[in-house]
């Protein structure tokens, strides 16, 4: 092993330039003549609209031009798609909320943008927008989740017969309902999860320019990968061909799943720099991101667990109603269902499952993938059932987890959702953790003290990871420098080291040799982008196999050196040897030949491709402990433990930095996170972070974070993804911990968010 290869916490390279200002988000990109876009938002959660009269905002000197959604579809602008791979239970696809470039009939959730404003300056453009008049007439608004799945609920779009646009199911519903009905105990629970603001740390932001000498547009935007971005905006929204559209992504501060998608400010200025023959920027303010970045979760679900005397799981059933807000965003529909597809059952070895879910319109800001996108539901569901099943059954809860384990021997064990579990070992990885919390020191720790309640939670939740399509290339050039390009796009993950870290080890290069190409359509022909946990198991595997074609081109240039045959040549050390002499040639003398043979100046170079089919599953145990101030409900995590599964560890400081984010980002869900809309006028009433709260970095712990590598089977790595594990395991760690302190008064069940005025109430109410 290498001083930067495999295993090894090197620090990240890519750290230099952000921490001193030297990044290059896309706010930072500004072009030559440039003019400024500012976008009119709806001020109604719904309302139809009569007329928009902008010429008071055309006359306003400094001030471009004026853009409408009727002077869109003149343009021939198309429409923001949505293309989550997900059908009714009917074989039918969901029913289309389609969303217009600019609204042009009816504005259907506060931040539906309605008109758009180009000026000389920012400042211009915002005063033109205030100059723009809306005529509309305002008709009745659904925001309820719950209630929008009713008959008689207003319906959130005109001409819908309901506000219901995909019905989903998975599982055996009649096997189920037999497992119910035989079952000793069944414990029952009604779940919100609660809808969150993104807050990514880097607003949303673009770049436009086209080229009417070559018919190009360029776009630089902060995504999370720009093949996908580039096949949509220009395929769909500009209705041009994708090779007409560059897309280019430098740094990103933050994704979330958020940056993944198609937004209309993209394909509206894009058409505006056409349209002016100059530039166009736009950039949102934190106001902005509130009301026009997808929001994540929002779900309602009733769910039940049936067990036999023994405490055993018989079946799992869940009936959800989630939110999709006022469009189909890009994979919405797809997120409460296909992407969780039944993950309810877990870790667990449960025969039966069935659940069901209800895609509601709500007339709220859209709704998409959310760090975990799916699976934080799933695990929150069931490890919250078992946690009250321990509980009624006055069962100790880790005994209950223990004894419904999927075993190490069963593997590779089918799962009632259908996935195929190949490699973890749940029991082991839990009693590391809880020996690492030191579980049972817990009394002895927090002895019954006047004024504090102590209670300590644990949860052990299943991901699925990383398949679908990829593509890398390694470029080695004459001067030993080496360029790796991947399809992917880090949005803090840290791919520029551990890309490095891994080709630095194939190829026995030095770390420093290495660089990574970023964020660009041009770079490689196709790229399926940074989600779902899978950037070092699709895209590491193409970059080593494109590291391997290395090799092998070398080896055919130093078998034509030395006259000998390729099967001769060894690669070692960075340098390629005729085996029992001691000839050698370097990787670099290589690519100098290779250079030299083709007239060209790059060296040796190989792109692959491929196309993983099977996921991976990260797995892994939570436990939190917490303190609760009876006289003001104040909650303070004062120890939490993560043991995780996640295959091998490429680099464990990268790892432990998304496990710290991800159980940030789940704590802050359970904490006290929550968007908010009025019921009457469908305003966001946490608009601002005056109203909407995220933890500070004094609102959590330090994070005892640790590993058990068990091999991963499906991929030739060996890994398993970890960028969501750790918002997929923290949320039900902690309620479970507030639900163990609050037991002693009779409290029984809660819903996120856990705030100190929720908590105080439940005392007050507890102890009157």
């Amino acid at each position: 092993m290498g001083e930067f290869g495999f295993g090894q916490s090197v620090r990240r390279v890519e750290d230099d330039r952000l921490i001193i200002g030297k990044g290059q988000f896309t706010d930072d990109v500004s072009l030559p003549d440039q003019a400024y876009a500012v976008m009119v938002r709806s001020p109604w959660a719904h309302a139809k609209i009569l007329s928009i009269d902008t010429d008071d905002a055309r006359a306003l000197a400094g001030v471009m031009a004026v853009y409408t959604g009727a002077d869109a579809k003149a343009a021939g602008l198309g429409t923001l798609p949505f293309v989550g791979p997900v059908q009714d239970s009917d074989g039918a696809p969901p029913i289309q909320a389609i969303r217009d470039v600019i609204t042009s009939d009816c504005a259907r959730f506060v931040g539906d943008t309605l008109a758009v404003v180009v000026g000389e300056t920012v400042d211009i453009a915002k005063d033109g927008a205030e100059l723009v008049i809306i005529d509309c007439e305002e008709v009745p608004a659904i925001v309820d989740t719950e209630a929008a799945a009713q008959p008689d609920a207003p319906l959130a779009r005109q001409g819908l017969e309901s506000n219901i646009v995909l019905n989903w199911d998975i599982g055996d519903l009649e096997r189920t309902e037999q497992a119910f009905a035989g079952a000793d105990h069944i414990v029952e629970l009604r779940l919100i999860n609660n809808r969150l603001i993104v807050n990514a740390m880097e607003p949303r932001a673009a770049v436009a320019q086209y080229d009417p000498s070559k018919d190009q547009y360029t776009l630089y935007t902060c995504s999370q990968g720009v093949h996908l971005l580039r096949d949509l905006i220009a395929g769909v929204s500009l209705n041009v061909p994708p090779e007409r559209l560059r897309v280019i992504t430098g740094d990103v501060g933050g994704g979330f799943g958020m940056k993944t998608f198609n937004y209309p400010e993209y394909a509206a200025i894009l058409w505006a720099s056409r349209e002016l023959g100059r530039p166009v920027k736009w950039t949102a303010d934190r106001s902005d991101s509130f009301i026009t970045d997808t929001h994540g979760r929002d779900n309602v679900t009733d769910c039940a667990l049936a067990l036999d005397k023994e405490g055993r799981f018989l079946g799992v059933r869940t009936r959800t109603i989630a939110s999709m807000g006022a469009y189909l965003s890009q994979y919405s529909a797809y997120i409460p269902t296909e992407a969780a597809a039944g993950m309810q059952v877990g870790v667990y070895n449960i025969p039966t499952l069935y659940t069901s879910v209800k895609c509601v319109l709500t007339n709220t800001v859209p709704v998409d993938a959310y760090r975990g996108a799916g699976r934080p539901e799933a695990a929150y569901v069931i490890e919250r059932l078992i946690h009250k099943a321990a509980a009624q059954l006055g069962m100790n809860s880790v005994e209950l987890h223990r004894r419904n384990f999927v075993k190490k021997e069963q593997m590779p064990y089918r799962a009632a959702n259908g996935f195929v579990l190949q490699s973890s070992n749940f029991e082991q990885t839990m009693d590391r953790a809880l020996e690492a919390a030191d579980w049972d020191g817990f009394a002895a720790r927090h002895p019954q003290e006047d004024g504090k309640l102590f209670g300590r939670g644990m949860a052990y939740y299943l991901e699925r990871a990383g398949n679908g399509p990829e593509m890398a290339n390694i470029t080695v050039h004459p001067s030993g420098d080496i360029v790796i390009a991947a399809g992917t796009q880090s949005n803090g993950q840290g791919h520029e080291t551990g890309y490095a870290q891994l080709v630095a080890e194939l190829l026995s290069v030095p770390f420093d040799s290495i660089r990574m190409a970023r964020g660009d359509t041009d770079l490689l022909p196709e790229g399926s982008g940074t989600g779902g946990s899978r950037s070092l198991m699709i895209a590491g595997t193409a970059l080593m196999q494109a590291g391997e074609t290395i090799i092998d081109q070398g080896k055919e240039i130093a078998a034509q050196e030395f006259g000998a045959a390729v099967g001769d040549i060894d690669y070692e050390d960075g340098a390629f040897h005729l085996r029992q002499t001691n000839r050698f040639l370097s990787l670099t003398d290589a690519a100098t030949i290779a250079a030299r043979q083709s007239g060209q100046a790059v060296g040796l170079s190989a792109q692959q491709s491929v196309d993983q089919q099977e996921y991976s599953h990260p797995n892994g145990c939570h436990v939190c402990e917490v303190e609760i101030d009876r006289e003001t409900g104040a909650t303070k995590v004062i120890r939490y433990t993560v043991v995780d599964d996640f295959g091998r560890i490429l680099n464990p400081m990268l790892v432990r930095g998304q496990v710290q984010g991800g159980v940030a980002q789940g704590l802050g869900q359970a904490m006290g996170e929550l968007a908010i809309f009025d019921d009457e006028s469908g305003q966001l009433l946490t608009g601002s972070f005056m109203d909407y709260w995220i933890p500070h970095a004094d609102d959590l712990p330090d994070f005892d974070i640790s590993f058990n590598e068990i091999k991963c089977h499906t991929n030739p790595l060996g890994v398993k993804g970890c960028g969501e594990a750790g918002a997929v395991g923290s949320s039900p760690a902690f309620v479970n911990a507030i639900l163990d302190a609050l037991r002693p008064l009779g409290v029984e069940d809660v819903d996120m968010p856990l705030t100190p005025l929720k908590i105080w109430t439940l005392i007050k109410d507890a102890c009157p």
